[in-house]
């Protein structure tokens, strides 16, 4: 049964009018298959490739929806958000394309190939310190300063309804496909994908995968409640935020389970993707692989009607630096 609007922050036809929206300016990314890791696994894999996307990673759709979303008065004062990541130089690029300034919060420390295509686009690029209070407190800053729109990474319902314009293809591509995998953070993305493909396709299962060192989504589905981490460890730089208050209540209720990774299965999952997929996919985009793989997931007999695996590759903007090293690490 389609999502009531007043439940979540977003809905079916929601996503719908984001599809058309942004369809003129988003790539309709690939479904790749690989025999070899069908037979791996088990099961018939189908790669959604969002490390094929502009700017490298689903964040365009929900930035792009974001953005196109704004009216006039809104548009011309600018956007801001803080982000260390892909969020950055998706919502840099919309601004872009619409000619519009963005102003982008990042935290020091934050990975250099993700800094490097913020600058790229064309994003104003102001630092924080590397606590979500810093962050927080220098966009608040930065609001007052220009009067520009805040667009949260993934606790806002125009982003949640971009992402889920991935499940809308997808279904559309591979239409046997009973259960997709999709990586969680803040949980923007398995948000706009869950509501999307459990409206289309009620029976579909929705699962996610996220790192050990970053497991707060799993905590929560447990508890019952939205559990933040102090302190977060893992290679998946992407997959370190926490649940937000619009994004919870579609995990709660609409994913049936999360799966969890520790780095090194994920590693050993980009390398998969390098060497059989042939395709560049950063630590956050290959968890999904890393979950269908693993012995959590394999010796569950709750899934072993899985049979036709949907797996959101969610970005491919690895640091090649870190990846060299994690591979150097993992053997």
């Amino acid at each position: 049964m389609e999502a009531k609007r007043h439940e979540y922050a977003t809905d079916l036809s929601s996503i719908k009018e984001a599809h058309e929206r942004i369809k003129p300016y988003i790539h309709k990314t690939p479904v790749l298959t690989s025999e070899s890791l069908n037979s791996i696994s088990g099961r018939s894999l189908f790669f959604k490739c969002e490390c094929f996307q502009k700017g490298g990673a689903f964040k365009f759709r929900g930035a792009c929806n974001a953005v196109l979303s704004l009216d006039a008065e809104q548009a011309a004062k600018g956007v801001v958000t803080h982000s260390s990541g892909n969020h950055a130089a998706a919502l840099s690029l919309a601004a872009k394309i619409q000619g519009i300034p963005a102003y982008i919060v990042i935290p020091k420390g934050a990975p250099k190939c993700k800094v490097d295509n913020v600058i790229r686009y064309g994003g104003n690029v102001i630092w924080s310190e590397a606590t979500m209070s810093s962050r927080e407190e220098v966009a608040s800053r930065v609001l007052q300063e220009t009067g520009s729109v805040l667009i949260h990474p993934y606790n806002d319902g125009r982003i949640i309804s971009g992402q889920g314009t991935i499940a809308l293809e997808l279904l559309e591509q591979i239409q046997e496909i009973d259960t997709i995998i999709v990586p969680i953070s803040g949980g923007g993305l398995i948000s706009g994908v869950a509501l999307a493909a459990k409206s289309i396709k009620p029976s579909i299962r929705i699962i996610a995968a996220e790192p050990k060192g970053a497991d707060d989504a799993a905590q929560s589905k447990v508890s019952g409640r939205i559990i933040t981490l102090p302190v977060t460890n893992t290679i998946a730089d992407g997959l370190r935020a926490s649940l937000g208050d619009l994004t919870w209540p579609v995990v709660r209720d609409l994913v049936d389970d999360v799966i969890v990774l520790e780095d090194k299965e994920i590693i050993e999952a980009m390398r998969m993707c390098y060497e059989i997929l042939k395709v560049s996919v950063e630590p956050s985009g290959a968890i999904g692989l890393a979950a269908v793989l693993s012995t959590s997931f394999r010796s569950n007999p709750c899934w072993k009607d899985c049979k036709n695996i949907g797996i959101v590759l969610s970005g491919g903007n690895v640091d090649l630096g870190v990846l060299w090293d994690s591979f150097k690490s993992s053997e």
